[in-house]
């Protein structure tokens, strides 16, 4: 008698990281497809990180779904929050007061100040730099659609996901990441696979691998849907889905 043989095929994708705003999100709310979808990641044996230029109060307030990630890297990778016990790791120094305190002199506004981050929109941007200049400060500015994140120097989504990987004894090896915004490139970056919403700016689309058809959160489930089939072997590499 023939024997049987059993094909087991292994995963080599065990994390989806995924950016809130534009991605995850629309206008800030995640649809209950979305959601459905997260579960369906899980239940696949695959874990979830959320990569975020929010600051944790903010999500919380916004996000219907935030326990189901096993980290979040909030403020643009200053802060880690584990939603199962509520710890909360900073991952920079915040700026000084006097730094805040001299924006609101140059009239920056609104200003908001996180655990680590400090943050106001645009064209803020020419007296955020120089008054970090001013005072000597080792601080750099980020971008995204609009809004100027100011962080300790080195301090972004990569650095911010390398941390939370590391606590889950993951590589970025086994990561996807999904984004659409300026501040998602270190995102990226640094997983093995980078993947851009259909809605993402022009050059995030560039450096993807794989672009898929869908916009923000139909894209996401694109992506999972893809994940839970094949484990993203029937995509090209490089050439973008859509």
């Amino acid at each position: 008698m023939p024997s049987l043989v059993h094909e087991t095929v292994l995963m080599r994708y065990l994390v989806l990281c995924c950016d809130y705003d534009g991605t995850l999100a629309t206008e800030g709310k995640v649809f209950p497809e979305t959601i459905a979808a997260l579960e369906r990641l899980i239940a696949s044996g695959r874990r979830l990180i959320l990569v975020t230029g929010r600051e944790l109060d903010q999500l919380h307030s916004v996000c219907p779904c935030l326990n189901l990630f096993e980290y979040v890297v909030a403020e643009n990778g200053a802060l880690l929050y584990h939603p199962a016990t509520g710890a909360e790791t900073p991952l920079g120094e915040r700026p000084p007061e006097s730094f805040v305190a001299a924006l609101r002199a140059r009239n920056v506004g609104p200003i908001s100040v996180g655990r680590v981050i400090v943050a106001t929109w645009e064209p803020h941007e020419t007296a955020v730099l120089e008054t970090i200049k001013q005072q000597g400060l080792e601080l750099q500015v980020i971008f995204n659609k609009g809004a100027v994140m100011i962080l300790p120097a080195g301090v972004n989504k990569a650095s911010g996901l390398s941390a939370a990987l590391g606590r889950m004894g993951l590589s970025p090896d086994n990561a996807v990441g999904i984004g659409d915004a300026e501040n998602d490139h270190a995102l990226l970056a640094l997983c093995a696979c980078g993947v851009a919403v259909a809605n993402a700016v022009p050059s995030l689309k560039e450096e993807a691998d794989i672009v898929t058809q869908g916009a923000r959160g139909a894209g996401v489930v694109e992506l999972i849907d893809a994940l839970i089939a094949d484990d993203l072997r029937s995509l090209t590499r490089g050439a973008g889905a859509g």
